[in-house]
């Protein structure tokens, strides 16, 4: 098998890279490792639950309508510490940067990044830098990892039958920002992505009811993630399209574009 875009897409086929890249045998530190497959691994710690989360993040073009990148590599990170049902207390940044790379652009980016940990109550505490030659990498790739405190871990196998799926906000947005700005497309009306830390959002979810699952999407989005937990809970799951909250701007744009 040659690895090819549709790999990194979620899905089935990533699904298939994924059994090969998870073939450890020491995969689990006594509480939930990595043969769970979920957004972050609990490690049982001084009496606590440790979850320990990583992410890498690549994205074209680096800077888009609502974000970019360094937004992106923050949130992701917060997100999936909030989905096991963590606060999240601290993250590492590895920066991997392509000679020639505008300085300026570095500075946007720590900003960014910057105000998204404010956002979330979270601190960049390490991290490390690597500059490779020109050429060899499309400006910058960014992984961070985190670290945060979970009183309740949550999974993201715990559908039961009756459960009510509940989305953080609309559909679509952060996917067609980006795709519109990289394409050029004019749709009339600019679309913002929606990148946000949620940790805050969780806390407050938390304390209204009992939660059975939760999933940060991946790049396939919500089919790929309510797909994948329905899967893993063994549960069949009905989506009615009237109650999918969507944009009228977003609709409009995918129908232009044939979506």
């Amino acid at each position: 098998m040659k690895v090819n875009m549709m790999h990194g897409a979620g899905g089935e086929v990533m699904g298939e890279l994924l059994q090969t890249l998870t073939k450890f045998k020491h995969n689990n530190a006594g509480g939930i490792g990595l043969e769970a497959l979920d957004d972050g691994a609990v490690i049982p710690f001084a009496g606590e639950n440790l979850v320990f989360t990583t992410d890498s993040h690549v994205v074209r073009p680096i800077f888009f309508p609502g974000g970019d990148i360094g937004r992106i590599s923050v949130c992701g990170t917060i997100n999936d510490l909030a989905m096991m049902g963590a606060k999240p207390i601290a993250l590492s940044c590895g920066m991997i940067i392509e000679e020639g790379f505008d300085t300026a652009d570095l500075e946007r980016i720590v900003a960014s990044m910057d105000e998204a940990l404010g956002e979330a109550g979270a601190s960049i505490v390490t991290g490390d830098t690597k500059v490779v030659e020109r050429g060899a990498l499309d400006g910058i790739a960014i992984n961070t990892a985190g670290i945060g405190i979970a009183k309740k871990v949550v999974r993201d196998n715990g559908l039961v039958p009756g459960d009510v799926i509940i989305v953080s906000g609309t559909l679509g947005d952060h996917g067609l920002a980006i795709m519109a700005h990289r394409e050029g497309f004019d749709l009339g009306e600019q679309i913002l992505s929606d990148v946000s830390p949620l940790s805050g959002m969780m806390e407050k979810v938390h304390e209204a009811g009992t939660i059975h699952a939760m999933k940060d999407p991946p790049r396939g989005g919500f089919a790929s993630a309510i797909n994948d937990v329905a899967k893993k809970a063994g549960v069949c799951v009905r989506i009615k399209e009237e109650q999918v909250p969507l944009r009228k701007n977003v609709v409009g744009a995918a129908a232009t574009l044939g979506s």
